[in-house]
């Protein structure tokens, strides 16, 4: 455990490199991408457990990221001043669940604070996790992730199609985030720093938990099943609680994303429930190694930074499905686990 926590500080220390050298060389605008990269790492971070020692493939993670962020914009943003002097609303009014802001026209908005969407849309992802996953996890293989496909490609069709997801549109004009008194997750230009390091502070948060959980009685029971199911549950181990807890933890940390990520940029559109989404979180998980979380980690903040920055250009899609069919023939343990020797070596013998 020492080890797991010096690297969690070696962790806050490049994090805080990465700022100062930005800072140093007039590139402050990267932390935007930055910060949104951080947020996509923590939906990897949770695909790292599920997969990576779970053992459960899922390709609908994306649909857990929509989610969260859909619900928090819808809940934020509907207008409730129509129906302000019903009963209801009142009730929730003195509660100190809505709240009372202006739009971009300065026009009144009373709606649902943001705390509540957060609150609600991890309430809904773990209901809709715990419903799928009790039957899709009894599935292996090709059946899971096919199964979990299904799942996201309904969700996707649902934010397209409905007119209270803004269809194609999405939801903007999604208000700031406040956790607290002067501290909220915004995409406002002067907050750009410190929404850095409240990004930083979660993905921390998450290694940390991820760290402990693993070297936890609950951990060595995950890398039972993920070696040999059969043999777990002959010896004990209640697979099918495990799993599914796995899987609504995992589904909860993507929803939690989404809902952070929506509240940074003001808003979310159906792109972010695609199928590509889900691939791509895969892709990177596969490229860190299954069942590495700083493999998982790195991958995640380098990928995605670049995909963010708009490197890949018009082939940002089929560079991460590229990313997962070469990882997958030639590099199934990741891309830092790859030892060049080990090729040499190899190549020598067959030459």
């Amino acid at each position: 455990m020492r080890k797991g926590y010096l690297q969690i500080g070696i962790l806050c220390l490049v994090l805080v490199l990465i700022d100062l050298v930005s800072a140093s060389f007039g590139k402050t605008y990267y932390l935007t991408q930055l910060t949104m990269s951080l947020y996509y790492s923590l939906v990897v971070l949770g695909l790292v457990l599920l997969m990576g020692y779970a053992g459960q493939i899922s390709l609908g993670h994306a649909g857990f990221f929509a989610i969260g962020g859909y619900t928090t914009a819808v809940l934020s943003t509907y207008n409730l001043m129509k129906y302000k002097d019903a009963a209801v609303v009142k009730m929730f009014s003195k509660a100190g669940l809505l709240n009372l802001r202006e739009d971009l026209y300065g026009a009144e908005i009373l709606s649902f604070h943001p705390w509540v969407g957060i609150v609600l849309s991890l309430a809904i992802a773990a209901a809709v996790a715990y419903i799928i996953g009790i039957p899709v996890l009894k599935l292996k293989g090709h059946y899971l992730a096919m199964a979990t496909l299904g799942f996201g490609i309904i969700v996707y069709r649902i934010v397209l199609g409905t007119p209270l997801f803004g269809e194609a549109d999405g939801v903007s004009d999604v208000p700031p985030f406040n956790i607290l008194p002067g501290l909220s997750i915004s995409g406002e230009m002067d907050e750009r720093r410190i929404n850095y390091y409240i990004a930083s502070f979660f993905v921390v948060v998450m290694v940390y938990i991820l760290i402990n959980l693993i070297n936890s009685r609950v951990g060595r029971a995950l890398k039972a099943i993920h070696g040999a199911e059969d043999a777990a549950e002959s010896a004990g181990v209640d697979t099918a609680n495990y799993k599914l807890k796995v899987f609504i933890l995992s589904a909860i940390v993507a929803a939690l994303a989404g809902a952070f990520l929506t509240h940074f940029n003001g808003g979310i559109g159906p792109s972010e429930a695609s199928v590509m989404k889900s691939v791509r979180y895969v892709a990177i998980v596969a490229a860190g190694g299954m069942a590495s979380v700083w493999g998982g980690l790195t991958m995640a903040m380098l990928l995605n930074f670049l995909s963010l920055r708009g490197y890949f250009g018009s082939y940002d899609d089929a560079v991460f499905g590229a990313v997962l069919i070469v990882i997958m023939l030639f590099a199934p343990e990741g891309i830092l686990r790859i030892n060049p020797l080990k090729i040499l070596r190899m190549s020598i013998k067959k030459s």
